[in-house]
């Protein structure tokens, strides 16, 4: 096995570590707050230490303001709530109505969903307006992205990117928070005909269709089927809605998987199996065809003519992907738990035993990336917790383990940031390989050394989700107290 599991890790073991992640944290979302200006739009990447912009979607704002939240909740430090709260106002009502983009759960659930869920958490003073204010925008949030919408071959469908119709994005399973939260508030959205659109619907058809058409489970799809294998695009043909090929946009190539893809699909499907645990069995009713037994073969673009009789066979299709991903990755990341930036970049027959030993961001071939590794962490470690809820003992330990010795790896040089001059907080971090948009230093001949506003947000968020475990605190999750008790659920 190519990650060496640390078994004897734990939340508490990792408290030095995470108390200096976020000492060194607060000097950092400081200084991009002092010398970034907004009408350049939103700081996306470093370039020799300092925050720069990319213009293809503005993606990263949320990360930008929802790490100063993030800060206050571990720290308690109210500069930075009234920073992340000042920004959010000022700065993300367009992302709350963006109709061109997959990325509502990414700027809109880090801002007003963590401002609302620190509200409801009683860390922050309840004010009626003021959770009103953030409820409103979540719903609607939720319903422009819900609105961007597919229909495929059998009746379902997905969120499409910001690629157009014909494409689905790995990313998105982690934008679906928009619509759980959305739904939570008891929000649809209103068709034409006034036709009333379930957000849950929603969402769970796009995770069903991702885990059919995204994830590879080793059962003769293609030449190239290995379990776990996933595809950051798949097309669809969007005259008849059949499913046409993989593909990949920041990856290497559709028949390799990009690994920070492969990381949003395994904390995507493992939070959103935490969040469909807090959903009313009944509400789960027929929302999707009986796919179980034929995902990822052949046969799974044929239409479908069962439905689904218990939220157990839901639950069960969503487990089968996050494991295959989370499996995937523990195979292919090297021995201390950070990927390359794709399991089949052109030049890792030049990294001799790569896998057996420590990841080296400083090689001469192909770059590691970060970001990967701190979403990744996440998602192993709400798998393994969620396994352990389901009295899954063996797996739950070994995806947990994974995710803190991850976890240990980034908190750690390398990989944080320690020097005062570099406004990244996660260094080593990749955006899009493939379009040569990352920094190469003089003298280095791959990327290195660099933060991203996703990689460094994901960091600060998995380090509160283990501070919180190691003291004991109320569990982390995106949807906080929304759905305890639930308010208002259309299904």
């Amino acid at each position: 096995m190519p990650i060496k599991i640390n078994h004897k890790l734990t939340p508490q073991k990792l408290i030095a570590k995470i108390n200096r992640l976020f000492e060194l944290s607060a000097e950092k979302i400081s200084t991009v707050e002092k010398l970034w200006n907004p009408v350049h739009g939103t700081p996306v990447f470093t370039v020799q230490g300092k925050y720069t912009s990319r213009g293809w979607t503005e993606w990263t704002q949320g990360f930008q303001f929802g790490s100063a939240l993030l800060q206050f909740d571990a720290t308690g430090d109210s500069v930075f709530l009234e920073m992340g709260r000042r920004k959010t106002v000022e700065l993300m009502a367009t992302h709350v109505s963006h109709v061109g983009v997959h990325d509502h759960g990414f700027n809109n659930i880090s801002t007003y969903g963590n401002l609302l869920r620190l509200m409801r958490e009683a860390k922050i003073p309840q004010n009626d307006r003021e959770q009103e204010f953030y409820e409103l925008a979540l719903k609607v949030s939720g319903a422009v992205q819900a609105a961007r919408w597919t229909r495929i071959a059998d009746g379902q469908g997905y969120i499409y990117s910001f690629n157009g119709p014909h494409s689905l994005f790995i990313d998105t399973m982690r934008s679906l928070r928009s619509l759980a939260v959305g739904h939570a508030l008891g929000h649809a959205l209103m068709g034409e005909h006034d036709q009333r659109i379930s957000l849950l619907q929603r969402l769970v058809e796009h995770a069903v269709t991702t885990a059919r058409f995204a994830i590879y489970y080793g059962q003769g799809r293609d030449a190239y089927d290995v379990s776990g294998r996933t595809a950051h695009e798949s097309i669809f043909n969007v005259n008849d809605g059949h499913y046409r090929c993989p593909n990949s946009q920041q990856g290497y190539s559709p028949f390799s998987t990009w690994t920070r893809g492969l990381a949003w699909a395994i904390l995507g499907f493992a939070e959103l199996l935490e969040f469909l645990e807090n959903v009313p069995e009944h509400d789960l009713l027929g929302l999707v065809p009986e796919l179980a037994d034929r995902v990822g073969s052949r046969a799974s673009s044929k239409k479908a003519s069962r439905v689904v009789h218990n939220a157990a066979t839901l639950k069960a299709l969503l487990l089968r992907a996050a494991t295959a991903a989370a499996d995937f990755y523990i195979e292919n990341s090297s021995s201390d738990g950070v990927p390359i930036w794709d399991t089949g970049a052109p030049n890792l027959h030049r990294l001799d035993g790569y896998l057996e030993k420590p990841a080296d961001p400083y090689n001469d071939w192909e770059p590691v990336d970060s970001s990967a590794a701190a979403i990744a962490a996440q998602g192993l470690i709400r798998l393994g917790n969620y396994l352990g809820a389901h009295r899954d003992v063996q797996n739950s330990r070994r995806f947990c383990q994974a995710g803190l010795t991850v976890a240990s790896t980034l908190f750690d040089e390398p990989y944080l940031s320690t020097n005062p001059k570099h406004q990244g907080l996660l260094l080593h971090s990749v955006y899009h390989r493939p379009n040569g948009w990352d920094y190469i230093a003089p003298g280095q001949k791959v990327p290195n050394g660099e933060s991203s506003m996703w990689g460094d947000y994901h960091a600060r968020e998995l380090a509160l989700l283990l501070l919180r475990e190691a003291k004991v605190e109320k569990y982390l999750t995106f949807f906080g107290s929304i759905l305890l008790p639930p308010k208002n659920i259309n299904s």
